[in-house]
This record gives structure tokens, C-alpha cells and sequence, in this order.
């Protein structure tokens, strides 16, 4: 997994309705295309993006970690301006934490050739409350 980023909302990847998105999305909890399974204790979400999709800006609140799925490219944009390009193999997989009050807001976009897809799984009973 590579990782190249820019800083503080500069360049082509911030439009006027992107930062609108983003300001909408402070409050979005859906942090995958679909939910397929939920338990008292864990939420799991698939994302699967066709090349050029993109997710919209959305929030996490809650511990979770993710697998990619399937090998590809993403854009992300994060809430502090931030925009890297991430090169995924078939089974990365990364974990987060977050204490009392912390998220983080961002959106994935498809910039590669192929369906990118990956599992989220949430854990319910973290710091914060569910968004959605």
C-alpha cells in the first residue's frame, strides 16, 4: 500500500461542491455502499466501486477496520485537506481507533482500471455513539 498526499485543500481535487459534500458529510455515518450484516456487537459494510465511482464524503465514529478485497487505486479527501492516492493489494487490511469525540470524515474514489471493492466491519461499543 503506497501513499502519496497533498495538504490543505489545494488542486484540482477540491471543487466547490466537493467542500460542500464534505460539509454534509461531517454527519454521514453510511461508511460503505451496502450494509450486509448486523449484530448487537459488529456492523459489516461492502463497498464496491466501479472505476470512477466514488463513495461520498462520510464519517467514521465507531473502531473499525477494513480488507481490500480486490488489488486497485483510490482518491481519498480527508476533512483536514488532505488527498492521497492509495495503491491496494488483495488483502491490505487496516485497523482504527478512535477515542470520545474523534472521527474522521473523508470519501474513496476509484481511480483505477478495475472493480475495487473492500469489507468494513464496525465495532459497536467504541467511544462514540453510531452515526447512523
Amino acid at each position: 500500500m503506497t501513499a502519496p498526499q497533498t495538504t490543505a485543500f489545494e488542486g484540482p481535487h477540491w471543487t466547490p461542491t466537493l467542500l460542500a459534500e464534505l460539509e454534509e458529510g461531517r454527519s454521514n455515518g453510511r461508511v460503505g455502499s451496502r450494509i450486509v450484516s448486523e449484530s448487537d456487537r459488529v456492523r459489516v459494510w461492502l463497498i464496491e466501486l466501479q472505476p470512477g465511482e466514488r463513495l461520498p464524503f462520510h464519517t467514521h465514529v465507531q473502531d473499525y477496520f477494513w480488507t481490500a478485497t480486490t488489488p486497485g487505486r483510490a482518491r481519498s479527501r480527508y476533512s483536514d485537506g488532505r488527498v492521497a492516492e492509495v495503491t491496494y493489494e488483495l488483502g491490505d487490511t487496516r485497523h482504527f481507533h478512535f477515542e470520545a469525540g474523534e472521527s474522521m470524515t473523508h470519501d474513496l474514489e476509484n481511480i483505477g482500471d478495475g472493480v475495487l471493492c473492500f469489507t468494513t466491519v464496525e465495532f459497536f461499543g467504541s467511544a462514540n455513539p453510531p452515526l447512523l
